[in-house]
């Protein structure tokens, strides 16, 4: 009987894991497509206030659909660390906490959208302040959301190459997707990299995230492969 606690561990850890990669993907396409994304115009302050101040039930539903990546981002930093355990228990165990610092630094950027609302909603800064004042610090408070969150993605990345080297050294995950997840791993890298150091050259940034684009959805990939392959991991010490 102890000998199959953590098979079972094993298999429902992937489980869990997949399930809440799909729900991490579906809730950020909806924040970054769907809601805040299109409200957000670039180089554009004063449309981009006017479209949260007129929208806000979407700006709201947006900042939901963040904190539901940030909840899955937790539970996939649990799920992955078991599963990937009986590999390399001290490297995934690293794994998990990048992930987990990952979700931190979202976690305080989605403070910044929190705290749009509060200066939408209360009068008081605009009568003392002017509104000009209010739609600076809006704007500053959306560009702070998308430079914190740059900066997470780049421990995201390491996350996602020790994912990759992980699923190299095993067979738990198939070593073509794990190549893939390294390759990912490097575009969240320099994608993130440059925005941060040199954010006024959106050409580059623009043609690495096309050359980068299918390997960095291998984590949707793993996680559907991850629920699809569960029954196997049965057989997984």
């Amino acid at each position: 009987m102890n000998n199959g606690l953590p098979k079972i561990s094993i298999r429902r850890a992937a489980i869990v894991s997949g399930i809440a990669i799909l729900i991490m993907t579906l809730a950020a396409v909806v924040a970054t497509d769907l809601t805040i994304g299109p409200l957000v115009i670039p180089d554009n302050p004063s449309v981009t206030v006017d479209n949260i101040n007129t929208d806000q039930i979407l700006f709201r539903i947006g900042i939901f659909s963040w904190l539901v990546v940030l909840i899955c981002d937790l539970v996939i930093a649990w799920g992955l660390y078991i599963f990937l355990r009986p590999v390399n228990k001290y490297i995934s165990l690293v794994s998990a906490w990048l992930r987990l610092i990952y979700a931190a630094i979202l976690g305080t950027s989605i403070l910044n959208y929190t705290s749009v609302l509060t200066l939408l909603d209360s009068e008081f800064y605009s009568a003392t302040f002017g509104q000009e004042y209010v739609k600076g610090q809006i704007w500053f408070l959306v560009n702070n959301f998308d430079t914190s969150w740059s900066f997470g993605l780049v421990i995201f990345g390491m996350h996602i190459f020790l994912l990759g080297y992980l699923g190299l050294k095993s067979d738990l995950i198939p070593k073509l997707l794990s190549v893939f997840l390294i390759i990912g791993s490097v575009g969240y890298l320099l994608i993130n990299l440059f925005t941060l150091i040199i954010p006024e050259n959106q050409e580059l940034i623009q043609i690495l995230q096309w050359i980068f684009i299918l390997p960095m959805l291998s984590e949707v990939v793993l996680g559907l492969w991850l629920l699809i392959k569960a029954k196997r991991f049965l057989t997984v010490s």
